[in-house]
């Protein structure tokens, strides 16, 4: 059994802050909001060999009134965080509920992994559970991605010990984990999860293992059919309890999907979505093409990424995506009708969500994503926005802004770029959304001051009467391509 830890739980509502910080932040330079946010969480590590106050790359989950957020805490330069952090709220988001998961790092103290990173959760269904996915990293020898781990909770605030699903062998590089669970009743292999990873030391080998008892143990790894290659993997499970895998390439340049049909027992080889062109973002910034999925209610998968293929000489990213009932055919890619083609927006780092039940033409879709209102900035501000469909992406409401005016420097460095995270969430609660995202305001001194933050008011349906907008028209420019060159050799994710 496990032991139980749940460390420097604070409960946050709309007057986290204290009368200190307040007094801080109304004489600094601050970024600037549309839709009044709350901070859900704040890095509170000392330790000096990380950048502190720093919180990253969130991923999160909802099950009906609560939703549970997980996230880096307290970035090192060249890789990883001091801890895995979450925040949860029990009240459709009314307050939130955050701390460190315990057992996994020196740094928090518990822990036997130098540090962590990679993080992503889910909920089972069948046993109860929440699921949180972490890469620990061990620097001996360089840092890397050391062991594919597993906490559980009850109630997303008091979380095990963490469960080793895969153990890296001497000179392996584990990279960008995912956990996704089998939720349907019906399915075959309902109760099911799935975690995918990349070994780097092997060309990226995609690998897969799969839990069939609540995430307490886990099959020995797998690879596809044809060992392929893949770097930062979906599992997405269809009410039949196909798995389908959307997945980067190992040189970022290309969509790519494989499937399970069987419960994990045996994986295809991947096929091609679509290929990725890629505008290089500014501002010093790390933003990878890497992919954003979810499923809707009847299986079907939208993969969604960063690209410029709609956009004369590639000037700016769109956020673009694709769809397929069977995670083999897939439709092509289509862009997301931020703004007009001819704007000179730059958007990047997708975060998807839909909603429950919803499917077909009345799914309900939330985008959130990162943006330079300038493409080609000198001095960038960094922005986060809001899009969403209520007849699964035929038309989309006007975009909102729920934080903008970063300045790229306020944010942790890393050896590839300033990193808000190479992905970031949203989550339905009922018909409404709650987007969790990395906020920042100018340094005081060296202290950094980044934390998670969601929108304080969860974000509905466009109104009836509201402006809808479609990219229908929108074609691809003809022989476009990345404004950079194309990697020749696999990604290394030097700043995990």
């Amino acid at each position: 059994m496990p032991s139980v830890l749940t460390l420097n739980i604070r409960v946050v509502s709309k007057c986290f802050a204290t009368l200190a910080l307040v007094a801080l932040l109304f004489f600094a330079v601050t970024a600037t909001a549309q839709i009044p946010l709350t901070q859900i969480s704040n890095d509170t590590f000392t330790n000096t060999s990380s950048q502190h106050e720093t919180e990253v790359e969130p991923a999160s989950y909802s099950v009906g009134s609560t939703i549970v957020s997980v996230f880096q805490i307290g970035r090192f330069t060249d890789g990883g965080a001091s801890d895995i952090g979450f925040s949860t709220s029990t009240n459709a988001g009314t307050t939130w509920t955050h701390g460190n998961l315990p057992g996994i790092t020196k740094v928090e103290g518990t822990g036997t992994y130098d540090r962590a990173s990679d993080t992503s959760v889910t909920y089972n269904v069948k046993y109860k559970l929440w699921l949180a996915e972490t890469l620990g990293l061990s620097t001996t020898g360089g840092v890397h991605g050391a062991a594919v781990l597993v906490s559980s909770s009850t109630n997303g605030i008091t979380w095990s010990n963490p469960v080793k699903v895969s153990v890296v062998e001497a000179g392996g590089y584990y990279d960008k984990p995912w956990i996704g669970c089998d939720n349907t009743a019906t399915s075959p292999h309902y109760g099911n999860c799935y975690v995918e990873w990349d070994d780097f030391s092997q060309f990226d080998l995609i690998e897969m293992s799969t839990s069939t008892d609540g995430g307490k143990t886990w099959s020995a790894k797998k690879t596809t059919a044809g060992s392929g290659s893949g770097n930062g993997g979906l599992p997405m499970v269809q009410p039949n309890g196909t798995v389908i895998v959307p997945i980067d390439d190992p040189f970022l340049s290309s969509v790519l999907a494989f499937k399970s049909t069987d419960g994990g027992s045996t994986w295809t080889a991947p096929v091609t979505v679509a290929f990725i062109n890629e505008h290089g973002v500014a501002g010093g910034m790390r933003a990878l093409p890497l992919v954003a999925a979810q499923m809707d209610a009847a299986g079907k998968v939208y993969v969604a990424w960063a690209d410029c293929s709609f956009r004369t000489n590639c000037s700016s990213n769109d956020i673009v995506y694709s769809t397929s009932t069977d995670g083999t055919t897939w439709t092509s890619p289509v862009r997301v009708p931020i703004d007009p083609v001819s704007s000179t927006v730059d958007h990047f780092t997708p975060g998807f969500a839909i909603q429950k039940g919803t499917s077909g033409s009345t799914a309900h879709i939330a985008l959130t994503y990162n943006f330079f209102p300038k493409a080609s900035c000198t001095t960038c501000s960094l922005g986060v926005g809001f899009i969403s469909s209520t007849n699964g992406g035929t038309t989309w409401g006007a975009p909102k802004t729920l934080a903008k005016g970063m300045n790229p420097n306020w944010l942790p460095s890393t050896t590839s770029g300033q990193m808000v995270g190479d992905y970031m969430a949203a989550s339905y609660l009922s018909n409404r959304v709650h987007g969790v995202f990395a906020d920042a305001t100018a340094n005081v001194g060296s202290t950094f001051n980044e934390s998670m933050e969601t929108n304080q008011f969860a974000i509905g349906d466009a109104a009836a009467d509201a402006p809808q907008f479609s990219s229908a028209n929108d074609k691809p420019v003809p022989n476009a391509h990345s404004d950079h060159p194309r990697r020749t050799t696999p990604h290394r994710d030097d700043g995990q």
